[in-house]
């Protein structure tokens, strides 16, 4: 008779033994992996993993094939002729060169405002507007209000933007003014009065349409009476260039926005992706030629994702490619990872400025460090609504600017390029003008005055708080959920980074408070028992709070610190802050793990709560689930000064070393569309140095190299990626058929 065991050996053991040996099945058992035995190798060898052992195979295949083709050649010259083996096959003894022919290779790269693809042989890739324009009852004018945001029926300026606004406005003019006399630059006192009495003035000139040189040619409509279904949607310039007065009426669908798919504007998650796929089709029709879907097939697809990125968003994708397009091969890569590559960098900090997001993220030896990435909600487009809205502010001649009408989008972009700058040099009154090109509508010439507008827009990458941030999250989570772990239905499964959870923090501290399991709770309220590892971090990065003199010292985190659980051995190491000596951190810094820390058993966590009173219930600890912390964090607007945020992504990448910190401030590259403004990195360069004065001549700010263009060095670095010989992240049709999605976990570069 088998000796009963105490239900404290079998908790801690984690085995169920019973007092018979009668099964409860007649069905054999399936004898489960003993938790035991720490020197298994399941799933630890290349031989148990099908991606990889089919990858095995096919190049054993390549290369007995490449051996018979090297016999069969060399029979047919009868000894005469000797070939040369490189011909036949790789220096690496890996697939030939036609194999890897780049002119079959694809790369594409989605943003939010604009989607760029090629192919890997190509020099430059082609540029489209992510929009694409469909037969609807409104258009977006009419379905949404005016942008910027503004009340029309008020007189005074102040109301009509709102006297909170105003007076952030009118804050930066007055530190603009104190920065520009410290800098001893001629600044004129009544330089606004000049500016707003012109504006107010001017009226426009009329221009007939013969005397226009520069005509807009309006997208015809009446295509869709004859050309059948292959002209029912517009896409990229055309779509931009449909009439707001067509008839039918169109309107414009962004797939994705501020980084994301766009779950504010569609109605349905089918609505959203047939969108996607529609515009990528077009795309590869109509831009690169591809008109019969049959040929697709010889081709393969390298596809560039953001580095920190939903599953979901990235298996759709993949899906996408590999069932609805049927590539043959589908590889992904990381933005940063991608500009190290264009740029030709083993070691940087990436800084992209997108038109809807700007990321951070340090590179080295060719992979993000994990805890070093940051998306912040704001990029390029921020600036062009906040400097139109700066410019209405000041009597701008054209009061009746809508970004929601397209050519009034179209006329911002312009004004914005033409006239932003982060030079004070270039900071004046002065007359400029513009020509207003409506469908249908002659001409209008319009003369107006701008000062400081064209400064203190882009500036909000260093105050946030000048953009309009309040529908960013605008159902969030509302179409497609997020990922879970495939093992506990209950976990999030989506990357997580320290430096990120550093921003949240600053903003919400609750959102990385400690959570402790609920079995750690077992004696009197308040208190607690040995603690099991969670998921969630017990101590991320905390971000510091700062205020808008960038000179300044920065104050601490407003996160308070989580108190020790009692029992535990290991010691809760401090918080690693930006900004705090190495003798007030009393230890290193949070580690590391993948997508955020070790996995919980049951994924149910418990937040301590600091209230004591005679209440005995007010002192009982509140569940909390993994679900419940991810939900807040998305309900959390990631949103934090650039300077700021790029010394918060350095000091979580080098952990306390500040070799390393030193080394990435002197490889700092600043890429995308948004970096294009005029004297940005010089100006980056300055708020830095100002950060960290005791490391002046260390900090480097730099654009790409070889004077590329910052939009393209992205995709250039991908369609490099794209013709490496040795590359095994290349994810077939077969694998994706077996295992699918979970075939991408074993073949990106880095911990998926």
């Amino acid at each position: 008779m088998v000796g009963k065991v105490s239900e404290r050996v079998l908790a801690r053991e984690g085995l169920e033994r019973t007092d018979n040996g009668m099964k409860q099945t007649s069905w054999p058992d399936v004898p489960p992996i003993n938790q035991k035995n720490y020197y298994t190798d399941y799933m630890k060898r290349d031989d148990q993993i099908l991606s990889l052992r089919l990858q095995a195979e096919a190049n054993r295949d390549r290369l007995v094939q490449n051996a018979k083709d090297r016999d069969r050649a060399l029979n047919n010259t009868n000894g005469d002729v000797t070939l040369p083996v490189d011909d036949l096959q790789g220096e690496d003894g890996g697939p030939s060169s036609s194999y890897m022919d780049p002119s079959k290779i694809i790369v594409i790269h989605p943003g939010s405002q604009n989607l760029r693809l090629g192919f890997a042989s190509d020099a430059l890739p082609k540029t489209i507007p992510m929009v694409l324009a469909t037969k609807y009852p409104q258009t977006e004018s009419e379905m949404y209000e005016a942008l910027p945001r503004r009340k029309f029926e008020e007189r005074g300026m102040d109301q009509q933007h709102g006297e909170e606004w105003s007076k952030k406005y009118q804050k930066a003019c007055n530190d603009l003014k104190v920065d520009m006399r410290q800098n001893k630059r001629k600044v004129l006192p009544n330089s606004k009065d000049l500016v707003v009495n012109f504006n107010r003035r001017t009226e426009p000139e009329i221009i007939s349409q013969h005397n226009d040189p520069l005509q807009v040619e309006w997208t015809d409509v009446s295509t869709l009476e004859d050309g059948g279904s292959e002209s029912a949607v517009f896409i990229g310039h055309q779509a931009q260039r449909v009439p707001d007065d067509s008839n039918p009426k169109f309107k414009l669908w962004r797939p994705i926005q501020n980084g994301w798919l766009n779950e504010n504007e569609y109605p349905t998650q089918a609505h959203l992706f047939n969108d996607l796929e529609t515009l990528l089709d077009r795309a590869f029709r109509w831009e690169l030629g591809l008109k019969k879907s049959t040929e697709w097939k010889q081709y393969s697809c390298v596809i560039i994702i953001p580095d920190l990125y939903d599953k979901k968003y990235v298996e759709q994708l993949l899906h996408l490619c590999i069932e609805w397009f049927e590539f043959s091969r589908v590889a992904f890569i990381q933005e940063s990872m991608a500009a190290t590559f264009g740029a030709g960098y083993t070691q940087a900090c990436v800084v992209d400025c997108g038109a809807q997001k700007t990321s951070i993220a340090c590179v080295e030896d060719g992979l993000c460090i994990e805890d070093s990435r940051i998306n912040l909600k704001f990029g390029g487009w921020d600036v062009t609504e906040t400097f139109i809205k700066m410019m209405l502010y000041d009597n701008f001649p054209y009061q009746e600017i809508n970004l929601r009408r397209r050519y009034d989008f179209l006329l911002a972009e312009e004004l914005k390029i033409k006239y932003c700058t982060l030079s004070q040099a270039n900071i004046s009154v002065q007359n400029y003008d513009f020509h207003l090109r409506a469908p249908n509508q002659p001409t209008r010439k319009y003369m107006f005055k701008c000062y400081d507008e064209v400064i203190l827009a882009p500036m909000g990458f260093y105050d946030p708080s000048i953009f309009d941030n309040s529908h960013k999250l605008d159902k969030r989570r509302h179409l497609i959920d997020r990922s879970y772990n495939a093992y506990d239905v209950d976990m999030p499964d989506d990357p997580t980074s320290a430096a990120q959870l550093a921003i949240l923090a600053h903003i919400q501290p609750s959102v990385t408070q400690t959570t402790i399991p609920a079995s750690s709770f077992t004696g009197a309220p308040g208190e607690m028992g040995m603690a099991t590892p969670s998921k969630e971090r017990s101590n991320p990065f905390n971000f510091l709070g700062h205020n808008n003199n960038a000179s300044a010292t920065p104050g601490t985190s407003k996160a308070p610190s989580p108190a020790p659980d009692a029992g535990v051995s290991t010691p809760v190491p401090a918080p690693y802050m930006f900004g705090a000596s190495s003798r007030d951190l009393n230890g290193s810094p949070a580690p590391s793990a993948r997508n955020g820390g070790t996995p919980a058993p049951n994924g149910s966590f418990l937040l301590p709560t600091t209230s004591f009173d005679n209440n005995p219930t007010s002192n009982q600890p509140l569940q909390r689930t993994a679900k419940d912390l991810a939900t807040e964090r998305d309900s959390v607007l990631p949103v934090a000064p650039l300077d700021i945020a790029i010394m918060t992504s350095i000091q979580n990448a080098a952990k306390g070393d500040e070799k390393k910190v030193r080394e990435l401030l002197g490889s700092i590259m600043v890429v995308g569309g948004g970096a294009k403004i005029p004297h940005f990195a010089p100006f980056l360069e300055e708020r830095l140095r100002a950060r960290r004065p005791d490391l002046q001549d260390k900090i480097l700010v730099s654009r790409s190299a070889r004077e590329m263009d910052e939009q393209v060095v992205v995709w250039k670095g991908a369609s490099v990626f794209a013709k490496l010989a040795t590359n095994d992240s290349w994810i077939t049709g077969g694998e994706h058929k077996v295992l699918g999605s979970r075939c991408v976990y074993h073949k990106v570069l880095w911990q998926y």
